[in-house]
């Protein structure tokens, strides 16, 4: 199937490049970016020279249609609400890698978002594309929204706790921290060397985009309506995230007894590793890879679950999971062309 991709020069753009060239279904079609149509991909990425040789596109959605089966958006958020209608009315699939169809509820992304919603009637068409938590609703979808970086971290970790009935969802503390791929490529002060470096710093608290994206998985997977503390900071690397959660628990429990549960909510999930007991995972245990990596701990004294939960941002937390989606979309082995183990050191 010939994949296109909108939104060519950002970093979950080459990370898709990266994974679909050695997707055994899959190869690289059309990529756009309407900023630098008709420049060769690869004079904007070196490391693309004779292995993806052909210039950028301009959005046209019934050239993409007719020459794409398949179509991931790597846009800003509050650009792909506009351009996946026009691709939904040609009959081609859709993987929306930004944050335009994730919250069900226009008003919330407004607010949160500061962009125009998508219509009402793709909202409600998209499926969330967590892909361990909404498998089968996946398989059935034309729609995908791709969850956040942080969201698919943190949501693994709290899941199975959550579900279990034993966590407080009036208690929940997340304090995330990403590599600064994750700003993107366009140049900021954020993510501008000279501040970055020998630095570390929280953003965005109280604020942050993803906190509703959490919220309503949590809430709907628990039944309870569920709210928490999310902190993020960008630290010096260019590459994971990791997430720290706390729970308070409702009832005395050992952490073997959580590891054992963790263990058996993702015993038919390929990348979901749970640690044992006494063994938690850093981030570049994951670097390169679509797994996410979970440890975790009961402090006996306060009766508080410590879950640890790390993934590589552009892959599992972007274009892994989008490809992992379009396996199962596709009927296609989930796992498909996305075997690498994690590059270490």
């Amino acid at each position: 199937m010939k994949a296109a991709i909108i939104g060519g020069t950002g970093y979950g753009s080459i990370e898709l490049v990266r994974l679909i060239n050695k997707h055994p279904y899959l190869e690289i079609g059309s990529v756009v970016s309407n900023s630098q149509a008709g420049v060769n991909f690869s004079d904007v990425y070196p490391h693309l020279s004779d292995v993806v040789v052909q210039p950028l596109e301009t959005f046209d959605a019934n050239r993409l249609s007719e020459e794409n089966d398949i179509v991931f958006l790597a846009t800003p958020s509050g650009v792909s609400s506009k351009l996946v209608p026009q691709l939904l009315d040609q009959g081609i699939k859709c993987i929306d890698l930004s944050g335009d169809f994730r919250l069900r509820s226009a008003e919330e992304y407004e607010t949160w978002y500061r962009h125009s919603p998508a219509e009402d009637k793709y909202l409600k068409q998209a499926v969330y594309g967590l892909s361990e938590i909404y498998k089968e609703e996946i398989k059935n979808s034309t729609l995908i929204a791709n969850p956040g970086c942080y969201p698919t971290a943190t949501n693994l970790g709290l899941l199975p706790i959550m579900k279990s009935e034993l966590a407080d969802e009036n208690f929940i503390i997340i304090d995330a921290k990403s590599g600064v791929s994750g700003a993107g490529r366009g140049v900021s002060l954020t993510s501008h060397y000279s501040e970055m470096n020998e630095n570390f710093k929280a953003y965005k608290l109280g604020k942050h985009q993803h906190i509703p994206e959490i919220e309503q998985v949590l809430t709907d997977e628990s039944g309870k309506r569920t709210t928490v503390t999310f902190t993020t900071h960008l630290v010096p690397m260019t590459r994971g995230i990791m997430c720290t959660m706390y729970v308070n628990l409702k009832e005395k429990i050992s952490t073997q007894k959580v590891i054992d549960l963790y263990k058996q909510f993702y015993q038919e999930s390929h990348f979901i590793r749970v640690r044992p007991e006494g063994n938690i995972p850093a981030t570049k245990e994951v670097m390169g890879s679509n797994f996410c990596d979970i440890g975790l701990h009961v402090d006996e004294r306060t009766n508080r679950l410590t879950i640890i939960s790390v993934i590589d941002n552009l892959v599992k937390g972007a274009a892994g999971q989008a490809i992992q989606n379009a396996n199962l979309m596709n009927g296609w082995e989930e796992q498909t062309g996305l075997t690498d183990i994690p590059m270490y050191p």
